[in-house]
């Protein structure tokens, strides 16, 4: 990673790379060594669907209706923890409140459509996975714009979209083909053969996407509020 892209601040010391590997081999790092896929994808900013990003996701399953993924802006040793997104079935989001289902994206076109890949893990070994993810649900927050050039997390969190078969929600080519090169693969041969089969879901919420069906995002704000001196008893 460019240097100009690193945080400012000053070189690690000899003494703090000594003081982290220490660490690494004293302490057991449980929740890490739990996120087993790393998936590459793109996402859109809710509030400005003209910017597209490429993300990596380091995945971590809670159970088989509950991902978890800590979202990176590149998959070298210096990429930037930019967000998370937490993904559940179809079944969980049918449960939640309708204001809240707005917040969340659908996965069945980025998968169908070859955008969502697993690097280097053939999609014979990862089509099982698949079959289930196209039925599930996103909701991605940004902390950290790295696209517009933000050398820290600055603002309040951005609430990020899924890539759609429509207008504002499809991917740039050049973005695709950037990635595409990057792993020698090819986005448009994985879609029209080895995720051309895959099962559609029974039914997409329409509350979920919800900038296909009403043409408005969402921008968080930050508002001054009163802190309360007392917490309530449970």
């Amino acid at each position: 990673m460019a240097a100009a892209t690193i945080p400012p601040g000053k070189p690690m010391s000899m003494e703090q790379h000594m003081l982290d590997k220490g660490a690494q081999m004293l302490q057991s790092l449980t929740p890490i060594k739990q996120m087993n896929q790393h998936v590459c994808t793109f996402a859109m900013y809710s509030h400005d669907m003209h910017r597209q990003i490429e993300t990596h996701h380091y995945v971590t399953r809670l159970n088989q209706d509950f991902l978890q993924s800590a979202v990176y802006d590149s998959d070298e040793s210096t990429g930037r923890l930019i967000g998370v997104e937490y993904i559940i079935s179809d079944r969980i989001f049918e449960t939640l409140p309708q204001e809240e289902q707005k917040l969340w994206h659908s996965h069945a076109h980025e998968i169908k459509s070859g955008l969502w890949i697993t690097p280097r893990v053939p999609e014979m070994v990862v089509r099982p996975e698949l079959e289930n993810l196209t039925k599930t649900y996103g909701k991605f927050w940004c902390t950290w714009q790295t696209d517009r050039g933000d050398k820290l997390p600055i603002g309040p969190p951005a609430l990020m979209m899924s890539p759609q078969a429509v207008d504002l929600g499809i991917v740039n080519i050049g973005l695709v083909k950037k990635r595409d090169d990057k792993y020698n693969i090819s986005t448009d041969a994985i879609k029209t053969t080895t995720r051309v089969d895959l099962p559609e879901p029974g039914r997409l919420n329409p509350q979920a996407d919800y900038w296909m069906q009403h043409g408005k995002g969402f921008a968080i704000g930050v508002e001054d509020v009163e802190m309360k001196k007392r917490a309530p008893f449970p």
